[in-house]
């Protein structure tokens, strides 16, 4: 698994201020995607124990709220995405937030990303659409996409929008 950037600080990608890091590689190739560098699987470096380390010394501050985890496609590094969330969340406990083409509904089918789902707290699923495009939304770029709360989406089979997201 390789990732383009860590960044200690963001205020764009979830509320508060939050820790994040772009996996690369992604085959979706969606329309007018704003991080078409971070399509190439082998773009950026490789994930190792340093970079979870920096993560995980950024979350260990007070003012930073959580994690959010972007792409690429986040979901197409499905083993080291979730070895790294795991080790993440033995150091720290707080909020996980990922960012995903792909729709709640296969993902829960599929093992490794059900894994995944069950270590996050909100999944923000759904492909961009230039034509859905609504610079209104929080923390989202088109209308189509959805801010869900996974663990309660998870106990009720059936996808929950987190409170305050339409």
């Amino acid at each position: 698994m390789n990732y383009a950037q860590i960044r200690k600080y963001d205020v764009a990608n979830g509320p508060g201020i939050r820790t994040t890091f772009f996996l690369t590689g992604c085959d979706r190739n969606c329309p007018n995607c704003f991080n078409t560098d971070y399509m190439d699987f082998n773009h950026g470096r490789k994930w190792d124990k340093n970079a979870e380390k920096e993560v995980i010394s950024y979350l260990k501050l007070d003012q930073v709220e959580g994690l959010t985890v972007l792409g690429g496609e986040p979901f197409e590094n499905p083993i080291g995405l979730l070895d790294a969330l795991r080790n993440i969340k033995k150091e720290v406990n707080k909020s996980i937030r990922v960012y995903t083409g792909f729709l709640f509904e296969d993902l829960v089918n599929i093992e490794k990303s059900k894994e995944i789902l069950q270590e996050i707290d909100v999944l923000i699923d759904g492909e961009f659409i230039e034509e859905l495009k609504d610079l209104s939304l929080r923390f989202r770029g088109s209308s189509n996409q959805r801010v869900i709360d996974v663990k309660k989406s998870l106990q009720n089979n059936k996808v929950i929008i987190l409170n305050g997201y339409k």
